[in-house]
């Protein structure tokens, strides 16, 4: 099932996104924030809080 996400992702217009992961803070801990985010939006991603 993941390989072939992973093949529709790198042909056409998924070439366009990424799948980015980022830790947050938490009372509790950490958790991991993921997200596909087109490549232009990047680094607002990872500025926003």
């Amino acid at each position: 099932m993941a390989k072939k996400a992973v093949a529709s992702l790198q042909k056409g217009a998924g070439r366009n996104y990424t799948k980015c992961i980022k830790m947050v803070k938490t009372e509790n801990g950490f958790q991991y924030a993921q997200e596909m985010v087109h490549n232009d939006d990047v680094k607002e991603f990872f500025a926003k809080k």
